[in-house]
């Protein structure tokens, strides 16, 4: 049976796919935040001391505010969530196969970057069980990823971002005009309308 006929009667396995496709987009969005890290860090603007003579470096590609670079960090987070979310479903998902056993174990194996030690009690231990399985029915074949699929999500993750950013933006500006104007009503020197006297 081909893969993808697999997928399509085994949930784990699709489960499994999804999992590859959400690690994969945020590792592309983990490299354009660091790409625009580094230009920030790079185009300060400042002026630098060249071979005695003060050259001005060349304008910031980046917002002075970092928007960018605060969209394709929330974008990160966002294609991180996503997988978190697929790993989390992961015990509800029933395996109808022994591949879908493997694909079980894979996430859960592929998920130990973000545990505190790898190396402790029962991660060496599944990835035993799992080496042993694949020893038994054989690999999964490689989880192809579609660019146009990655493009896709990418895009999704970038858009949902920027909204997140935007919303943050115009709330942090909402809050300011409100603590200016509770600041100027406070330092103001306006008399009190109660304490002014009638005049006719």
């Amino acid at each position: 049976m081909a893969q993808s006929a697999a997928m399509k009667h085994d949930p784990a396995l699709a489960l499994w796919a999804a999992w590859h496709r959400a690690q994969h987009t945020s590792l592309v969005l983990c490299r354009v935040q660091q790409r625009l890290e580094t230009r920030i860090i790079c185009n300060t603007g400042i002026q630098a001391l060249t071979r005695g003579e003060m050259k001005k470096q060349p304008v910031p590609v980046i917002a002075p505010d970092g928007v960018q670079y605060a969209v394709a960090r929330e974008a990160e987070v966002l294609a991180m969530t996503e997988a978190l979310k697929l790993q989390d479903a992961l015990p509800e998902v029933p395996a109808l196969s022994l591949a879908g056993i493997l694909a079980k174990l894979e996430v859960i194996v592929g998920a130990d970057r973000d545990i505190g030690d790898p190396t402790d009690f029962p991660w060496p231990h599944i990835a035993s069980v799992l080496r042993d399985l694949k020893a038994i029915a054989g690999d999964l074949q490689p989880c192809e990823l579609d660019r146009f699929a990655t493009r896709a999500d990418i895009t999704r993750h970038l858009q949902q971002a920027a909204q997140l950013v935007d919303s943050v933006e115009a709330e942090q500006a909402a809050e300011h005009i409100r603590q200016t104007a509770k600041s100027f009503a406070e330092t103001s020197v306006l008399p009190n309308p109660a304490d002014k006297s009638a005049e006719f």
